[in-house]
């Protein structure tokens, strides 16, 4: 009996061991558990980003299955990628190979936004950088909005439930990451089972970065010794009182700047011997931007025309309507799209010239300065953003376009007059007031002025 008594406490014990274990591997994510003796429990970050996930992330992409087609495959697309940069690179990629789905405005406010996932690589304020992503999101949530919010509300569901993700995520941030992504540095240390059990949450989830290592050993009795004497000093220096000043040598006349013009002729007084100058560190040296092979090529349906410098002969002549051009990193050149194209894209560019025929979608300028664009035929809509500098003239047929700007300086509309053009700035100021039940915003007044003849024709 005793034999069989002994057998069955060790198996209590095994059993209970076992269960132990089973319960940490099916612990739920962000649960530290207990780790070498130390209970960890749920960080209160972690159990915030479960949260936001389960709340309004799952929200928006319960309506972006609503709507189906493009923007439900977009969202697919993000969930199948595992590292972030490909992620966000294959979801902005979608967006370009689908210039012509009647869903494109969904597409490129995912698109321009996506990179806020990003906001835990930026340091020291991550918070402001997801506002401008937010921001560059609500430049085409606006487009959604007019084209569905009397005919289809399930878009300007799907609309809100997105914005909500981002206006979330800065909260989260302002709370627990405020100046940059923080890590634990006094809970448990992790094991090596317990890191595989993190990395077994799912498949679709890199592993998080294992948290900084201890600070360096701060010896505090020992610099306090080295500081005693000089502080010591100090304090016997200033309980002199008046005494304090005995040591000072007295200038005579002869030894002042202002009573000796021939001493400020020679640049004042002589810097005392004793003070050794020493120069200080020299900063880097920046070095010079790569330079890159010019580009003009069809790449597909793309014309791709990039790194163009100080040329003014750039033609595209044998072009499709299904066709896009894409014009990056321009500077001092001319270029001519002649015929029917799809859309076209001018992306940080400089002083560059544009004479196109006709759109059939949208022509876009962004993160460009000193842009002139010649429009000789039709264009539904031209978008302008962040850009400094930037003339459209349009023709007869065009005046009918749509300008959308945000966040640019500097943009005139040129309209055809009696031979000449008359141009006309683009507010960039506006004033907003309280009108008793809503708030009423409308551009500020600016004055119109008369600008020369187009100097790309």
């Amino acid at each position: 009996m005793a034999e069989m008594q002994g057998l069955m406490e060790r198996l209590e014990q095994a059993v209970g061991r076992l269960e132990s274990l089973s319960a940490g591997l099916h612990r739920p994510p962000g649960d530290c558990g207990e780790i070498n003796g130390v209970s960890g429990g749920v960080a209160p970050s972690v159990e915030a980003f479960d949260k936001l996930m389960n709340s309004m992330v799952a929200e928006f992409l319960k309506k972006s299955r609503i709507l189906a087609g493009d923007v439900e495959t977009h969202n697919d697309v993000a969930a199948l990628l595992k590292p972030m940069s490909e992620k966000i690179q294959e979801i902005q990629t979608f967006r370009e190979r689908n210039r012509g789905s009647k869903m494109f405005n969904h597409l490129s406010a995912v698109s321009e936004s996506i990179p806020a996932l990003g906001w835990i690589a930026v340091s020291p304020k991550p918070g402001p950088y997801v506002k401008e992503m937010n921001d560059a999101a609500t430049f085409y949530t606006n487009r959604v909005l007019k084209d569905y919010k009397h005919s289809d509300l399930r878009h300007v569901d799907w609309v809100k439930s997105y914005l909500n993700i981002w206006s979330e995520l800065q909260a989260y941030i302002k709370e627990h990451h405020t100046a940059g992504l923080t890590w634990s540095k006094t809970g448990p240390v992790a094991s090596t089972a317990s890191a595989l059990s993190v990395l077994s949450v799912g498949p679709g989830l890199p592993p998080p970065p294992p948290p900084p290592g201890p600070p360096p050993p701060f010896d505090s009795e020992g610099r306090r010794e080295e500081s005693s004497p000089s502080r010591s000093a100090l304090f016997a220096q200033l309980n002199q009182g008046e005494a304090i000043t005995r040591g000072l040598r007295h200038v005579t006349d002869d030894q002042k700047t202002y009573k000796n013009p021939s001493l400020r002729a020679h640049g004042g007084q002589t810097p005392s011997p004793t003070k050794s100058h020493t120069p200080g560190p020299k900063s880097p040296q920046s070095h010079p931007p790569k330079k890159h092979a010019p580009v003009l090529e069809l790449e597909g349906k793309k014309w791709r025309v990039e790194y163009q410098e100080d040329r003014n002969d750039l033609v595209i002549s044998e072009t499709e309507l299904r066709q896009v051009a894409y014009i990056f990193k321009c500077s001092k050149s001319t270029l001519q799209i002649k015929g029917k194209i799809n859309s076209i894209t001018i992306d940080s560019c400089k002083k560059l010239g544009l004479v196109l025929d006709s759109v059939v979608g949208i022509v876009e300028v962004i993160n460009s300065k000193d842009i002139q664009m010649q429009v000789m035929g039709k264009v539904p809509t031209i978008s302008i953003n962040k850009t400094e500098g930037c003339h459209i003239y349009l023709s007869e047929d065009a005046l009918d376009c749509e300008i959308v700007s945000a966040k640019s300086s500097e943009m005139n509309i040129l309209i055809p007059r009696d031979g000449d053009y008359r141009e006309f700035p683009v507010p960039e100021q506006f004033k907003t007031a309280w009108d008793g039940s809503k708030l009423v915003t409308e551009p500020a007044e600016i004055m119109v002025s008369e600008r020369p003849p187009n100097p790309l024709t």
